[in-house]
């Protein structure tokens, strides 16, 4: 049932990411990490459809959830790259070359490396409640920091530094979707209401989303896809083995391979990322003026 809701779950984030992309890069530049983005964004046809296929994928990735931890799900969810990369082949009409099948074996192979390796599992209960605070409080002061470092570059380099901060916030959240879901089926509706953790879930959407799309404006999508496409699931897996108490097998030969797994994944994670095939993002010039076209 994880991978029946997995990935299709990875499918549908790739290509609502490529739609947004394509959308969000039409918006000026003053308009980075202010909420008046998402205003105007709202207005596009284009960028609807984007956000639907995120919401859909958001949502088999919380069944998926329910059914394995996070250790397991999210590794999955990095397979959003591949679908991505599909779309924005069939968009263009760049061939995907020795570079772009390298990159996809190199992602799905460290994910299945690190999977049959580690045979992450869900532990018993959560942990303790300072345990539970400290690490969401690294999560958070991490993504503040990359937004902070980001302000201070120049504009090329802000894509991938905002991109990793959201998704840094959407592994946070994924790890509370399933605390979520524990307490659904512990208390149901009521119980969940009165619980902060739907309402951090849904500023964590909130918040991502503006960081996404500010990268996406910034600048092409092979800049800011890889580092959101790398953070979510080291979040993720960072706050299920943190706070969930999720397990991975810890022998030699078993961390060795994981350790592997990792590197080849992140390592398809920007090669494809950054293959010519993606958007290239290039904005198109701003019209001049009222008054300096009237006088022309």
């Amino acid at each position: 049932m994880v991978y029946l809701f997995g990935l299709p779950a990875a499918c549908l984030l790739g290509f609502g990411f490529v739609l947004q992309q394509h959308a969000a890069e039409r918006e000026p530049l003053s308009l980075m990490l202010s909420f008046r983005l998402l205003l105007d964004l709202v207005r596009v046809p284009l960028w609807l459809a984007g956000i639907g296929c995120m919401v859909l994928g958001q949502v088999l990735g919380a069944l998926a959830l329910t059914q394995g931890s996070l250790a397991q799900v999210e590794p999955l969810l990095t397979m959003n790259l591949l679908f991505a990369m599909a779309l924005a082949r069939w968009m263009g009409d760049q061939p995907l070359g020795w570079s772009g099948w390298l990159g996809a074996l190199a992602l799905s192979g460290g994910v299945a490396a690190f999977v049959v390796a580690g045979r992450p599992h869900s532990g018993q209960g959560e942990a303790g409640a300072l345990r539970h605070w400290v690490v969401i409080g690294c999560v958070l002061a991490v993504a503040g920091f990359l937004v902070v470092i980001s302000q201070r570059l120049r504009l090329l380099h802000r894509p991938p530094l905002l991109a990793a901060a959201a998704g840094t916030l959407y592994g946070l959240q994924d790890a509370l979707t399933r605390v979520c879901g524990g307490i659904f089926g512990a208390e149901g509706l009521t119980g969940l209401l009165a619980s902060w953790q739907p309402w951090g879930v849904v500023a964590l959407a909130v918040v991502g989303l503006l960081l996404v799309q500010s990268a996406f404006e910034a600048g092409p999508l092979r800049l800011s896809l890889p580092a959101l496409s790398a953070a979510e699931p080291l979040s993720g897996i960072a706050c299920g083995i943190g706070f969930l108490n999720d397990e991975l097998r810890t022998t030699p030969d078993a961390l060795a391979w994981q350790a592997a797994g990792v590197v080849a994944a992140l390592t398809g994670v920007f090669v494809l990322g950054r293959h010519p095939v993606m958007p290239s993002g290039e904005r198109r010039p701003e019209p001049p003026p009222h008054h300096l076209i009237h006088r022309h």
